[in-house]
């Protein structure tokens, strides 16, 4: 019955990731406490667990098409990968309830990011006569990676709802080159953050591996047909529903429980 439930959850996150990106792994923790009823301590690993391998297969086609900036990606993974280090050896000492109110919180605030403008540009690293100004765009790279660093060690999401926005608003990355890049930093934060959080817990692995398996058979799928989506729409209803989730988690935190 587990396994069943794992494949089904599994294929929903999935969808979401195949449609919106590394954004749709926001519900996977959520899905993981309340669907198969982990705790917050096991679910972690597990969602990094999909979200490193969905960023994995995501990342392929945009290193073919030479839309990743692997000097920025790797200050990112510098600063990111002690900082989820931090954060993963942070979130054991936490009880579940401050961990649960504080991922709703992420939960808000990526709905927030969801519904904003994008079309702001910024110009830190912006490419200039085929050359950027690291000595200008290194600072901000590295700021932004501990922080990303941080809340996927903490609360086991990629990140790529904080990571884009940083690259393209305040770093001035292009989109496209941004989601590349963004795979990139989310595996390599993710890693670092299962091998964190796996020490001292036990995991079911026959449903993690459904889970994981559903989720991404079901994002290739919904990958090919995202690519004829218009995915505004979809990502605005998404942001609702991740805020409907969010008022969820805390109204059974703070009073069911």
């Amino acid at each position: 019955m587990a396994i069943t439930i794992g494949l089904a959850l599994g294929a929903l996150i999935g969808v979401l990731l195949g449609l919106l990106g590394g954004g749709g792994s926001i519900l996977a923790v959520p899905a993981l406490v309340y669907g198969m009823g982990f705790t917050m301590e096991q679910a972690i690993p597990i969602s990094l667990i999909v979200v490193a391998a969905a960023s994995a297969v995501g990342v392929l086609p945009k290193i073919g098409a030479k839309q990743v900036r692997w000097r920025m990606a790797g200050i990112f993974a510098a600063a990111g990968i002690p900082a989820t280090i931090a954060g993963s050896a942070l979130s054991s000492h936490l009880p579940q309830p401050v961990l649960m109110i504080g991922f709703a919180a992420v939960m808000v605030l990526a709905g927030i990011r969801m519904l904003a403008d994008q079309g702001a540009k910024g110009t830190a690293c912006e490419v200039r006569s085929g050359q950027v100004n690291w000595r200008r765009c290194a600072p901000r790279s590295i700021g932004a990676g501990l922080l990303v660093g941080l809340l996927t060690g903490l609360f086991g999401v990629g990140g790529g709802f904080l990571i884009i926005p940083a690259l393209v608003v305040v770093l001035g990355v292009e989109m496209s080159t941004a989601i590349g890049t963004s795979l990139l930093i989310i595996i390599a934060n993710s890693v670092a953050g299962i091998v964190s959080h796996l020490g001292g817990i036990t995991v079911d692995w026959w449903v993690t591996g459904a889970f994981v398996a559903a989720a991404m058979a079901t994002s290739l799928v919904a990958g090919y047909f995202g690519t004829k989506t218009d995915t505004t729409r979809l990502q605005r209803w998404f942001a609702y529903l991740v805020f409907a989730v969010a008022a969820y988690v805390l109204v059974d935190t703070l009073i069911l429980h």
